[in-house]
């Protein structure tokens, strides 16, 4: 029960307090004020970061100005915006600055200084200005930029318009299952689903289909229109509807039939290409299929009396000669062969997973500290975690230099021994995240070795495709390094791969026994599913990874795995399926 104090906070987060302040940053950097004056706002949000109490107990105390880094001014604004919700500072400053040259931020390689010289001396103050000056050449004349920045800004351009109208995975799901779920408990539903390419497990979607079988619809299409969060009725019949999501994101709901349902569910998961193949597969067997059902018809028909009795998708698939493909691998993909020779793989599944091998703590840039992370995974019944902080090169994330990684050993075996005193089972493994630099490893191997895992990842490419993928093959060489980490570098929806022969790394990890990481984290979901089935032919082991900077990110695990699952793999193909004595010698096996 919290005290009452707490209750009467409006609800604002420490987080939200982090983000805003990490923006006001931003936004007197872009203005050109006095550095020292931006960097105390910097420096404010890592405090709050890194704050072990709750905020809102250090407010309610009047014990806030008491941290080092929290000045009066600070503690004014933090105060302000967490007891009503509001920062008119943060609304005044943002509101001074033309909203286009905050867009410009969210191009790549576009910081505050850049975009601030932009505006001085082009007066740019939209993306679709920015991108004229660099097709006009103007921007790689100025200090600072020249002609590959110039490339760089309109690769970038390109990308975010090309995907601007899709959104991530775990966006998606968070705004789907409670949808679902309300669906279900309509008195007037008898069965619904997801749809579409969120079913099929795409890491990212352009829109959220629910298909629903009922008698009556009415009251299903305006519960559906009506509902809490629902922006705007983009269109509304008696079957159909479409609406606007809060976060930008479009719903839409289709009511069939219950006879109809397996065959729509069918349908309307896709993918296109998948649906072309059982159709003609059915066209073949003198059959027709459809939204509407399978049908004993040479042509197109919905007759009712020509449908066929799949009452699931199961049986829509036995009836074309096929066992069950899952939906995630419904791309025509390979997987009409297994199905035809019954060898659909059984997919692994989230509740395999016993932990994460590539996760932070508060010693680099995470929010817990190990003993936090240790009673949170611990209470969520995984076996084990590893702490895999960042390396002394990426100084923006804090990471841990050789003498940090000594004295962070010590701690992570303190914690051990005291979860062993409580009678507790859970282990935290030592390990590191180490960047894959140009001239090598950022730590020494005489360190690494000391390590149960090492994750290595590059997290500066070159512009050399040739370069970028030596690098990771020497990586994967080093007998101290047990995987690679996001391989490919892709920011979902922000960031194209990093120029490299992903095959040719993946030969090398073949050669080595190095793993490759599926990186959890929505953002990247990296290995890319599509190489996962060379990868497993190559004999190639993944490791599920969450990627964890928060104890929340733990949930990132089941999201993974659904690309996993989009990958053909099995519970055997991935490491961390296994207990912990097994993932010992597994961890051993490389350094032998």
């Amino acid at each position: 029960m919290y005290p009452a104090y707490l209750c009467q906070f409006p609800r604002v987060d420490k987080d939200s307090v982090v983000g805003v302040l990490k923006e006001i940053g931003v936004f007197l950097e872009l203005k050109g004020e006095n550095p020292f004056k931006t960097r105390a706002y910097v420096n404010g949000a890592r405090v709050l970061e890194g704050l072990t109490e709750p905020l809102e107990t250090l407010i309610a105390e009047e014990r806030l100005g008491d941290i080092k880094g929290i000045g009066k001014a600070l503690v004014e604004k933090i105060t302000e915006l967490v007891e009503t919700g509001e920062l008119e500072y943060y609304d005044t400053l943002k509101a001074s600055i033309p909203p286009g040259l905050i867009e410009m931020l969210d191009v790549q390689g576009m910081g505050p200084k850049k975009v601030k010289a932009l505006h001085e001396k082009l007066g740019l103050e939209t993306i679709e200005a920015l991108e004229a000056a660099c097709e006009a050449g103007k921007v790689a004349e100025l200090d600072g930029f020249g002609k590959k920045s110039e490339e760089k800004i309109l690769e970038s351009i390109a990308f975010k318009r090309q995907h601007a109208s899709h959104h991530h995975r775990h966006k998606m799901l968070i705004a789907a299952e409670p949808i679902l779920d309300d669906l279900r408990s309509h008195p007037d539903v008898i069965r619904c689903d997801i749809a579409g390419s969120l079913r099929r497990a795409k890491e990212v979607s352009g829109d959220i289909d629910f298909l629903v079988s009922a008698k009556e619809s009415a009251d299903i299409i305006e519960a559906f229109t009506t509902r809490d969060g629902v922006l705007s009725v983009l269109a509304a019949g008696s079957t159909k509807a479409s609406v606007l999501l809060e976060g930008g994101i479009q719903a839409d709901l289709r009511v069939v039939e219950d006879l109809e349902f397996a065959s729509a569910l069918a349908y309307f998961t896709g993918s296109k290409e998948h649906n072309i193949s059982m159709r003609s597969r059915a066209i073949g067997r003198g059959l027709r299929l459809n939204e509407y059902g399978l049908f004993k018809s040479k042509e197109e028909t919905r007759d009712p009396k020509l449908r066929l009795d799949c009452k699931t998708e199961e049986e829509i698939f036995a009836a074309l000669g096929l066992a069950y493909v899952p939906p995630e691998l419904r791309e025509d993909r390979g997987e009409f062969e297994a199905a035809e020779k019954n060898e659909i793989p059984r997919l692994i599944e989230w509740t395999d997973l016993k932990g994460s091998l590539h996760n932070h703590s508060n010693w680099s840039d995470g929010h817990e500290t190990l003993e936090e992370i240790a009673a949170h995974m611990s209470g969520l019944g995984c076996a084990y975690w590893a702490i895999t902080d960042h390396s002394k090169a990426s100084f923006q994330a804090n990471g841990l230099d050789a003498a940090r990684v000594k004295k962070q050993l010590k701690a992570i075996a303190e914690v051990n021994q005291k979860l062993k005193d409580e009678g507790d089972d859970f282990y935290l493994l030592t390990g590191i995240e180490v960047d894959i630099l140009k001239n090598g490893l950022d730590l020494e191997d005489d360190l690494l070795a000391q390590l149960e895992v090492v994750v290595a990842s590059m997290h500066v490419a070159g512009s050399d495709e040739a370069d970028n993928t030596k690098r990771l093959i020497t990586a994967a060489e080093n007998p101290n390094v047990h995987m690679i980490g996001h391989l490919s570098g892709r920011l979902l929806l922000g960031r194209a791969p990093q120029k490299l022969n992903q095959q040719a790394v993946i030969d090398a990890c073949a050669a080595t026994g190095t793993w490759i990481e599926l990186n959890a984290n929505p953002h990247r979901l990296d290995l890319d599913w599509r190489h996962w089935q060379y990868a497993k032919s190559k004999g190639v082991k993944c490791v599920i990874n969450s990627d964890a900077h928060r104890n929340e990110h733990a949930g990132f695990l089941r999201i993974g795995t659904g690309i996993a699952r989009k990958g053909w793999l099995t519970k055997g193909d991935v490491v961390n399926t296994q207990p912990l004595a097994k993932l010992r010698k597994e961890l051993a096996k490389k350094r032998n």
